[in-house]
């Protein structure tokens, strides 16, 4: 890359600063664009309205972000945040089987969506070349003549009396989320916009702080339970730093968990893992419960487009941004940014195709798991093909022998984290366990 190259970022968020990450290794300068106020410590940002509801950091994120930010795991630690080994330190009900607890390698992190970003946006602001821009918007791309190249940005500042003004860069990248106007100005260059998929969930998330006792979880660092046709709720309970708790409640199909004391008790009690339910009971609250709203996951499928114009790429949930249960978010955003920073080193900054097909690879497989399982349900619409159906039954009967076979809790975990692909559940020895175990399990 030339000495004196350029790149932009259009948000500051987890997407646009990992994105920033890997341009700081081929670019001279890396300008990092937000409309909020980037705060100085860890704190919640107005437009980032998602960062007050509980972050869930898989093992395959937290390792690649160990990759990008080395020492991390141990920053995150030291700040407070417990470690967690996700197999042994979890309480996990998967269609209401307590999964068998085991040691393991799967290894995440407690920490809240407020300290990750600012430990990140930290390290980013330290990289050579590194420039946040906080509190303004970008309004528009800026081309050559025929449309062909992004050349730039147009940007306005936010509460100031200075006129707009443009940056010009050898490379723009969108890390814009789910809001993202990347199908609205490649309109207005006259491109197609990407095809979208679509699957309308309706969740309903509420998220609230307590203080953790000793006692809260038996011990243990978090419990899960998941929604299932006919009872579309469920829950999470994680250790965060600063000796609290995350409860967060979920409702699919326009279930609404309450907000109020006696309601999310009541709610909690309805699902299958109790220690949640105990901690809404009778933990002292850290803050208010805060509620959120997510209508459907969307995946944009840039690959499919024949014509793009070159310096120009789509990241992170401006992607694809998928039903936040499953927590896939981050750890998907991680894997881009290790992709484009070996398509850089590889190929310079013509890389949109190459790029948009190693990203849809990716995503592929986190895709397959969350719409997959949402289909369970028959109010989501969306084609239920025969594997989608023999899959959803396969690993039902998955979580019943898993119930006393860690094996196959080790196996699920594995592919939920992402660490391994969905198929490595057909392989033939865990295929023989189910079989077996799913028959003697209560």
């Amino acid at each position: 890359m030339a000495g004196d190259a350029t790149a932009v970022v259009i948000g500051a968020s987890m997407g646009g600063l990992l994105t920033a990450r890997a341009l700081s290794e081929h670019f001279a300068r890396v300008v990092v664009i937000d409309r909020d106020l980037l705060p100085a410590a860890p704190e919640s940002r107005r437009h980032v309205p998602q960062d007050r509801q509980l972050h869930v950091l898989l093992a395959r994120g937290r390792s690649v972000l160990e990759e990008l930010f080395p020492g991390l795991t141990a920053q995150l630690r030291d700040a407070g945040a417990p470690i967690v080994d996700l197999h042994e330190q979890v309480h996990w009900y998967n269609d209401g089987y307590r999964m068998r607890r085991a040691p393991s390698d799967l290894i995440g992190v407690g920490v809240s969506r407020p300290l990750l970003e600012h430990v990140i946006r930290t390290r980013v602001a330290e990289l050579p070349g590194v420039e946040l821009v906080p509190r303004t918007d970008v309004t528009g791309l800026l081309t050559d003549a025929g449309g062909m190249t992004v050349t730039g940005v147009h940007v306005a500042s936010h509460g100031q009396t200075a006129a707009p003004y443009t940056i010009t860069a050898d490379l723009v990248v969108d890390a814009g989320g789910r809001t993202s106007r990347s199908p609205r100005w490649l309109a207005e260059l006259g491109y197609r916009p990407p095809p979208e998929d679509r699957v309308r969930v309706d969740v309903t998330y509420v998220t609230r702080l307590y203080q953790r006792c000793p006692e809260h979880l038996d011990g243990l660092l978090g419990a899960l339970t998941n929604a299932v046709p006919g009872a579309p709720r469920a829950g999470i309970a994680a250790a965060l730093e600063g000796d609290r708790v995350a409860i967060a409640l979920n409702g699919m199909l326009g279930e609404q968990p309450p907000t109020d004391d006696a309601g999310m008790a009541a709610f909690a009690e309805g699902l299958a893992a109790p220690h949640i339910a105990a901690i809404v009971r009778s933990a002292p609250p850290a803050g208010e419960p805060v509620t959120m709203r997510f209508p459907a996951s969307i995946r944009r499928r840039y690959e499919r487009l024949r014509r793009f114009p070159s310096g120009y790429l789509v990241v992170a949930d401006a992607l694809c941004s998928f039903n936040p249960i499953y927590g896939q978010g981050m750890t998907v955003a991680a894997l881009e940014a290790l992709l484009l920073r070996r398509l850089l080193a590889e190929h310079g900054t013509g890389i949109a195709p190459r790029f948009f097909r190693g990203a849809a690879r990716i995503i592929d497989g986190p895709w397959a798991i969350a719409v997959g399982t949402d289909l369970r349900f028959p109010e989501v619409p969306g084609r239920r093909g025969a594997r989608v159906r023999l899959t959803n039954r396969f690993v039902h009967r998955l979580h019943v022998a898993a119930s006393h076979d860690a094996v196959l809790g080790a196996a699920f975990l594995r592919v939920l984290n992402l660490v391994r692909p969905p198929t490595s559940l057909l392989r033939p020895g865990i295929v023989l366990r189910v079989l077996r175990g799913s028959l003697r399990a209560p």
